[in-house]
């Protein structure tokens, strides 16, 4: 399965996971088309690339960060990065470092995160199978000011950590393709229709930074994900031909 990673063999027992995530336009400048603290801007930017590294296997222990806000941001971008490694129980684990840039001024705010793990080089991701396997949007697919607005859809990251320890659950983090192109890269089948699939949530609309997955669990474990994420949860069929 094809994701949006780069896996790294570091010996013969460990990998090393790099995944990342950036935003523009979204901050507290005066072009900025978000208005928004960066703490909350820093903080969804990590949980993209913090449940990337995760749902790859990874455990993270490193955090860059590359900052064309403003020098002054920086404490708040800092303070952002650690709310989502704190919820994710990884806080004092992980180290934080990076960047500002600080000989220009841009007009727009600007933000990139890498998070870093290692994963043991047994790791074997499950194999996603559609006759046996369930399939789940785990909150809904939101962007820009719906976020914030709509806060109570989000899946938590607290919540994310726990999906991702389950057996033989895959896990997929839905970004500005959409839900549909995630369902593709899951069950690898490129000319799937939109037709054939049906769930109650948007399926090609952009789901910004993460505020959704899609998830791929054996048929026994449903009831035990359903009362995991109770509201949370839109199960997705496919009708094959």
């Amino acid at each position: 399965m094809k994701r949006d990673i780069t896996i790294i063999p570091l010996s013969e027992k460990d990998s090393l996971v790099i995944a990342s995530d950036n935003s523009g336009g979204i901050g507290l400048k005066e072009h900025d088309l978000v208005r928004t603290p960066y703490e909350i801007v820093s903080y969804f930017s990590l949980r993209v690339a913090a449940m990337e590294c995760i749902a790859a296997g990874g455990v993270p222990f490193s955090v860059m960060i590359h900052n064309f806000c403003s020098e002054d941001s920086w404490q708040a971008i800092v303070a952002g990065a650690e709310r989502g490694l704190n919820e994710l129980g990884l806080k004092s684990n992980v180290q934080i470092s990076g960047s500002t840039e600080s000989n220009f001024q841009l007009l727009q705010s600007a933000l990139g995160i890498i998070v870093m793990g290692k994963r043991e080089r047994s790791f074997a991701e499950a194999k996603f199978s559609l006759d046996k396997m369930k399939i789940a949007v785990i909150g809904s697919p939101l962007v820009g000011e719906e976020v914030l607005e709509r806060g109570s859809e989000v899946l938590p990251l607290s919540l994310f950590k726990e999906l991702s320890l389950l057996e033989d659950v895959i896990l997929l983090p839905v970004g500005s393709k959409g839900v549909f192109h995630e369902l593709k890269v899951m069950t690898g089948d490129e000319g799937l229709s939109l037709e054939s699939v049906s769930c109650d949530v948007d399926l090609v609309k952009t789901s910004g930074p993460s505020t959704c997955i899609l998830a791929a669990f054996p048929a026994v474990l449903e009831p035990v994900v359903k009362e995991m994420t109770a509201r949370l949860y839109h199960s997705v069929e496919i009708e094959v031909e």
